[in-house]
């Protein structure tokens, strides 16, 4: 298991952007899983939105692309490095993300050629799906 510190250690998110609070399992180049504990006092629900807080579907996929870059820049060949959106397919929104809940999210490294990369993305919610995606990513 990863704490905050040793998240920021892998990959180069700070407060408020890091969405990933610890890391459950990790396979170095192959896959992980993340959680992310949704508080009401996150910056975003101040707008988003007022009457009915819901956690943007933007930043679940970006919680879940950290989680795929711990994974991925956890090679030793890629440490030190940072992993960059090459793109978002096939995203689909289950439920909606909200203060209290905890935000279970494991992505799967599915192909890799020199740089570029795709991982697969889902997130769960007390064991429902919220959201699942491919990510493409590359190292730079």
């Amino acid at each position: 298991m990863l704490n905050t510190r040793q998240i920021m250690d892998i990959i180069p998110h700070r407060h408020p952007f890091l969405l990933v609070d610890r890391i459950e399992s990790l396979e170095p180049g192959i896959s992980a899983v993340g959680y992310k504990a949704v508080t009401y006092d996150e910056p975003y629900f101040a707008g988003h939105f007022p009457q009915e807080p819901v956690m943007p579907g933007v930043l679940q996929i970006e919680a879940c692309a950290q989680v795929g870059a711990v994974a991925i820049l956890s090679l030793e060949e890629n440490k030190g490095k940072t992993a960059y959106f090459g793109g978002i397919n096939s995203a689909r929104f289950k439920r909606k993300v909200v203060p209290g809940d905890t935000l279970k999210m494991e992505c799967e490294i599915i192909k890799r050629k020199g740089p570029l990369g795709i991982g697969k993305a889902t997130a769960w919610v007390d064991g429902e799906i919220a959201l699942t995606a491919e990510l493409t990513f590359m190292i730079g």
